[in-house]
């Protein structure tokens, strides 16, 4: 086998490969069984550019989201060890332990270990605990020798990898050789191969000068165009991309493109975005306009045994500036095409289990209305978990329900149907009065909370990051859309009535 891994020697990328073999009888014979005894390493660090991450706000809290893996503790069996910068507050890992149906918080809490670096510093959470080898050994000696044990990520790259092998456990996400795919470029390319419509674009673009002419001969081709979207190759909930005026009258040139640039990432200059460009290469695309349009997605998983589901559709809630930032979603995605678009998933995941891909990645589009139907174009693959994979996370774990692609709805075991709200990005100054405790307390006593009997309520996260950034995450589950949209409202009203 031909090493290309920057971190990993010959030997140990044949124990990754045989470590990864090893999962397919894990996940056979462990996953399906509740009583299996088993240890998740929860591994929710960003490994993603750390230039682009600085300019998101409570970065180091986005660690927090993946606590709704905590309520896999509802398996009596199952002990999870949960991987951070630094110490999360009890009060919050309490609020998750609390959801868990089926089991007492203290038996539940007392098969999770948590375990932090102390470490604040913007690198990535996995080349920190790499640095520290007792903090290896630490993670080691509290999985059980009994166990089947295994690593999830946030997302997977050589820094995962050499972790995994330093664990000598595998790791259940998709292979770094793989990473092109899950990048702006090798989106499109996969897109043209699944027979998917994309906006008419170009890939593979590594300097100012090729986006210049990249858009001249965008506009050749189309006289109308007034408006295109740039994106690193690795851009993260829109931090990524830049939107660019086509001057009237005038032709495209790298002048005045840098000049014009409207770049999304707070406070990146356009020489850093340059930089970027030329480091990880980029493409430019046609602004999609239209009057009525959506930004839906489709959340998929290969499993280790080859198997495609198609997870949830949601309709992404896009804010900011440029209308390019991430900020909540609702789910299923609307009534009039959240089958299409799970089908378009189904379609670019036959592709993907082609190219060996393994476990949840997301895709998204842009939906426009016209000519009476929506026109769907894909955007782009996210190669990871995302902004929708801990909202359905948290909903599925406390729940017990699936979701039908084909017939766009989540069903419970007893039949009922629901829906919800989500946002990363509840945001105020008001905010930064609280405490994770205020907020908890301001939960209780207005009954803020999930309820297990109706199935319907809110749940909290980003809890960590209210205080110094006034910043707070919430998933409201409701029967329908109108009963998520108006817990949505109630949190938001009593929030503010307790801050004022």
């Amino acid at each position: 086998m031909h090493n290309t891994h920057p971190l990993l020697s010959d030997e140990e990328i044949n124990r990754l490969h045989n470590l990864q073999e090893q999962f397919f009888n894990q996940f056979q014979n462990y996953f399906p069984d509740p009583l299996a005894p088993k240890t998740v390493v929860i591994l929710p660090g960003l490994t993603l550019d750390s230039e682009i991450l600085t300019k998101l706000s409570g970065v180091i809290h986005y660690e927090e989201r993946l606590l709704c893996l905590l309520l896999l503790l509802r398996m009596p069996r199952t002990r999870i060890i949960y991987l951070t910068s630094v110490p999360i507050e009890e009060v919050i890992i309490d609020y998750y332990l609390h959801l868990i149906p089926g089991v007492t918080g203290l038996h539940a809490r007392n098969r999770l270990v948590l375990l932090n670096c102390n470490d604040a510093s913007s690198r990535p959470l996995t080349e920190k605990i790499l640095h520290r080898p007792r903090l290896i050994q630490q993670i080691k000696s509290n999985i059980p020798p009994n166990h089947a044990a295994h690593m999830m990520a946030f997302n997977v790259t050589p820094l995962e990898e050499k972790l995994a092998v330093e664990l000598n456990m595998p790791l259940y996400g998709c292979s770094s050789s793989l990473s092109f795919w899950g990048s702006k470029s090798g989106s499109r390319e996969l897109f043209r191969r699944a027979g998917l419509p994309i906006p008419a674009g170009f890939e593979n673009l590594n300097s100012m000068s090729d986006m210049a002419l990249a858009i001249r001969q965008l506009k050749q081709a189309n006289p109308e165009l007034r408006r295109v979207v740039v994106k690193l190759n690795e851009g993260f909930s829109g931090d990524g991309n830049a939107l660019y005026d086509l001057p009237v009258g005038k032709e495209v040139t790298e002048e005045n493109l840098c000049s014009n640039l409207q770049i999304v990432a707070r406070e990146m200059t356009v020489d850093v975005f340059s930089e970027k460009l030329r480091s990880m290469g980029g493409v430019v695309e046609e602004f999609v306009e239209g009057d009525i349009k959506n930004s839906p997605s489709v959340q998929c998983r290969i499993t280790p045994m080859k198997e495609i589901e198609v997870i949830s559709t949601h309709d992404q809630v896009l804010g900011g500036e440029t209308g390019q930032v991430y900020v909540g979603a609702t789910f299923p995605a609307h009534e009039d095409y959240r089958t299409e678009i799970g089908i378009l998933g189904f379609k670019v995941a036959q592709e993907m289990k082609q190219l060996g891909v393994l476990g949840r990645f997301g895709i998204d589009f842009i939906s426009v209305w016209k000519n009476d139907t929506w026109n769907h174009y894909a955007i782009e693959i996210n190669l990871r978990k995302g902004g929708t994979t801990h909202p359905y996370i948290m909903l599925q774990l406390l729940t017990g329900g699936r979701y039908d692609y084909q017939q766009g709805t989540y069903v419970m075991p007893n039949g009922q149907t629901r829906t919800y709200l989500a946002t990363d990005n509840l945001i105020s100054d008001k905010l930064k009065t609280l405490t994770p405790a205020d907020l908890i307390d301001i939960a209780i006593c207005h009954g803020l909370h999930f309820d297990n009997f109706t199935q319907e309520g809110i749940m909290f996260h980003l809890i960590g990051a209210i205080s110094q950034h006034g910043k707070l995450g919430v998933l409201c589950v409701g029967a329908t859309q109108e009963r998520a949209e108006a817990l949505y409202k109630k949190t938001v009203d009593l929030l503010e009535l307790e801050t004022g």
